[in-house]
């Protein structure tokens, strides 16, 4: 895989992954294990800054917003804090602070496994509470945090404003409580507590939260007007004393080895906590020193996080199943004797591919060591070969398909074995759960198991299916087989509005190799419909930036196959639009100009920035001097600043609509 396509995959990887942490709440990889993939995107990107795009994932901060929960916009941006895994990392970072102030000290905290919540109170009244979101813009869940204990509705202050931030977490005891029903219900358990007080947050009956009992720690101060702190460690105390249950047992530290004897202390202790840290924060005390030092577009430079090695326990491989992805990709995954680690009970191990298993030469029956950072899915580190029994052999991952018989092939650019039918029915139902999912048509409310239930009903064979469930409307709402008729209804409504989806957002879907939504930007870019691309030669495609050699050939490997093409003219039949508006209809009005957005715009930041996008522009997310306007709506904070200080010239919402001509 060349070096464009590896970092095209790592962004899908990236977004496909934050979406089922930030968003859905279901992570199906370890902490470790997302941090590998962001780190190795950045490397790559600082090597290769000519494939660095404004939308990467190492440019944004956490999760988009659920459309169900009211959107409310942060008065402080909520950025999130820069990493770090080495004692060496931790050090530079206390020395690098000392260099600026040498008398300088540093708060260490635990960081708690949850869902940040910033508390908004007005005259002592909580008259808010809002979600982290993607950093601008958070969720309202202001009812359901009424209903949990440790938050104090009325504080005894006579401030006007006060914003206050913490973590709403669920103890390990609560979990194993729920837990117990869920089984003498006969239901399936939740895997840990992180997943289920973040979903919980986000349910819209306050019952269901109130039955689940959260707790909530408040660990920084946002806002406070009528009263300054000149430090961390007095907003702390005064927070508490106005009744905040306020981040527990935090040090404060003078020198680097206090700083990480204290992160030493709270690892040692972390298992027994009763509740769930991904981490131990790292910040500096004094706030006019935080001034002074800043933030970054992403962190900022007065505190970093520590995150701990996963946990290793051991435990023995019971038997290797195979999965099969959308790609054909045939995914090992160790069934393990049930155990014990990082807080929830796990029975799988991810084993990757071939090359993985025979490097550890993991067997059935082995012993091994295996790693979990906190989420759903540990892999095998090593095998214990002291404990092997006599008889194990060799695992090779099968040449035939598990799931249809067909034959499986190992891919000529990577590591994986494939199965060679495109019709196989695991490969299908993968294809459809990516082509709806918000990486692509972003079909709101068509979740995977909905796919899968409508396949095991034989609703739907192929990704076409999705353009006929109309036709079966009444019989869905009868059988509810995916819900009530307002749940039919609003996915049915939700599917005839993809229809009108960006030809990118449809190319993406398809789901072509080393294709992700940057290379369909730049193909469309190139081509007046999605037909004409199907009849491009390589010799074409090869000469598109993005789009490298073997992206190509996988692009005109995929219209030649009859499956593919009759999927297309199926498509266009049920009137998707097919047609790239970069040939029709697009003008050139802002080329070669550069805009950053900040504020409240009542058009929606996405919808200017496709406006802009349309009439030849870029949006980027940091001002500089090759900054051509700020496009500035109600707030804008710092970057407003900023602008005035090096001179951008700032817009307002609707002279940008005059410059497009609307």
């Amino acid at each position: 895989m060349n070096i464009k396509a590896k970092i095209e995959d790592l962004r899908m990887k990236i977004e496909y992954h934050n979406n089922k942490y930030y968003n859905d709440d279901s992570p199906e990889i370890q902490d470790y294990e997302y941090d590998a993939l962001v780190k190795e995107l950045r490397k790559l990107e600082l090597a290769n800054p000519e494939f660095d795009v404004e939308d990467s994932p190492t440019h944004k901060v956490g999760g988009s917003n659920k459309r169900e929960l009211r959107k409310v916009e942060h008065d402080v941006p909520v950025i999130s804090l820069q990493d770090v895994f080495e004692k060496k990392e931790v050090y530079d970072f206390v020395y690098k602070v000392k260099k600026k102030s040498p008398d300088s000290t540093f708060v260490v905290e635990k960081k708690i496994d949850g869902l940040s919540v910033l508390l908004r109170y007005q005259a002592g009244k909580l008259i808010e509470g809002i979600t982290r979101g993607d950093g601008i813009v958070g969720e309202s869940v202001y009812e359901n945090l009424l209903v949990i204990d440790d938050i104090p509705k009325q504080i005894p202050t006579n401030l006007p404003y006060l914003e206050v931030r913490g973590e709403v977490y669920m103890r390990d005891q609560v979990l194993e409580e729920i837990n117990t029903h869920q089984r003498n219900l006969g239901k399936k358990e939740f895997q840990n507590t992180r997943n289920l007080a973040a979903g919980t947050m986000r349910q819209l009956d306050s019952k269901i939260v109130e039955e689940r009992t959260l707790n909530m720690f408040v660990f920084n101060l946002e806002v406070s007007r009528g009263k300054n702190y000149s430090s961390h460690v007095e907003s702390l105390k005064d927070l508490e004393k106005l009744g905040f249950s306020i981040t527990p047992d935090y040090k404060v530290c003078k020198t680097a080895d206090e700083v990480w004897e204290a992160i030493e202390e709270i690892n040692r202790g972390r298992w027994e906590l009763g509740y769930g840290i991904d981490g131990a924060v790292v910040k500096v005390n004094s706030f006019s020193l935080r001034t002074e030092l800043g933030s970054t577009s992403k962190t900022p430079r007065w505190a970093i996080a520590f995150k701990y090695p996963p946990e290793e326990v051991e435990t023995v491989v019971e038997s290797i199943e195979i999965q099969v992805g959308r790609t054909g990709k045939l995914a090992p995954l160790a069934i393990v004797k049930p155990v014990r680690i990082g807080g929830s009970t796990v029975s799988k191990a991810t084993l990757h591919n071939q090359d993985y298993i025979s490097e550890r030469d993991i067997r059935v029956g082995d012993t091994v060591k295996i790693l979990k950072a906190g989420d759903i899915i540990p892999r095998i580190e090593s095998v214990i070969l002291n404990k092997r029994p006599e008889g194990t052999e060799e695992y090779l991952i099968p040449n035939l398909c598990p799931i249809c018989g067909s034959e499986a092939k190992k891919d000529e650019n990577s590591a994986d074995v494939k199965c060679t039918n495109e019709m196989c029915s695991s490969r299908i139902i993968n294809k459809v759960k990516y082509f709806v999912s918000k990486a692509a048509m972003n079909i709101d409310g068509f979740g995977g198991k909905k796919v899968e239930k409508l396949f095991e009903l034989d609703y739907l064979k192929d990704i076409v299916d999705i353009y006929s469930l109309s036709k079966h409307k009444e019989e869905l709402i009868e059988n509810g087989a995916i819900g009530r008729e307002k749940s039919v209804t609003k996915l049915l409504d939700e599917i005839e509005k993809s229809k009108d989806n960006s030809v990118v957002d449809l190319l993406t879907g398809l789901g072509i190799p080393n294709v992700g939504k940057e290379s369909a930007k730049s193909l469309m870019k190139n081509f007046a419909s999605l037909q004409e691309l199907m009849k491009s030669d390589i010799e074409r495609l090869v000469d598109i930036q993005d789009v490298g050699e073997i992206t190509a050939k996988g692009i005109i490997k995929y219209f030649s196959d009859e499956i593919n093409v009759k999927r297309i003219k199926i498509l266009d039949e049920h009137n998707l639009n097919m047609k790239s508006s970069n040939i029709e209809g697009e003008s050139v009005l802002l080329e070669g100009l550069t805009f950053v957005i900040t504020g409240k715009l009542s058009a929606g930041r996405s919808e200017i920035k496709e406006m802009i996008e349309h009439n030849g522009g870029k949006v980027t997310g940091s001002i500089s001097k090759n900054t051509s306007y700020l496009l500035a709506g109600e707030g804008g904070g710092s970057k407003r600043t900023k602008a005035e200080s090096i001179g951008v010239e700032i817009i307002s919402e609707e002279s940008f609509m005059r410059m497009i001509g609307k």
